[in-house]
Order: C-alpha cells, then structure tokens, then sequence
C-alpha cells in the first residue's frame, strides 16, 4: 500500500519481525522469513489477513531449495541485502 499509517502492518511487523520481513500490497499480505535457510515457507502470500496470520504462526512446509543453497552457486554471487544477489562476472555468451 502507498504512505498513511497502517496500525494492523505495525503490529505484524513488531510480533512476528524477529522471523518474517512483512510488507502488504493492495491486495496481498507477504512475508519473507528473515533467515532463507528455515525449514519451511520462506515466503508466504496471501489475500486474507487471517490466513496470512495463520501461516506466520504455523507456515507450511517448504517446496523446494533455492539454487543460492547451493555453494557452487553461493560462492559466485554477492549478497547486497535483503536477498538481492550480484555477481561481477559478466554473463557467458
């Protein structure tokens, strides 16, 4: 959502902000666990607030493991912040 004062994003952020990175879209709620390595979701979207607030508590079980797990992936890129990824090699054509 753009600017104002959003009390119930406040009160989700200093709950649950020691795990999940919370931000809310007009439409969605989205959380991104703050360490990527957790054993479950480590992003969770919904539209619904209780839902949302239901997965924080108890998230689902993760689907898969990003190539970033991976060392020969890892090893080549630097983490900037906040999950952004550069690498100064340039691409192989």
């Amino acid at each position: 959502m753009s600017g104002g004062h959003d009390p119930l994003l406040e009160l989700l952020r200093t709950h649950y902000g020691d795990h999940w990175t919370i931000r809310r879209t007009q439409h969605l709620w989205v959380a991104t666990a703050v360490d990527r390595d957790v054993p479950h979701a480590p992003t969770l979207v919904e539209p619904d607030v209780e839902t949302f607030v239901g997965q924080l508590e108890d998230p689902p079980a993760r689907v898969g493991r990003s190539l970033l797990s991976q060392p020969w992936v890892s090893d080549m890129l630097n983490d900037l912040r906040d999950g952004t990824f550069w690498s100064g090699t340039p691409p192989v054509t």
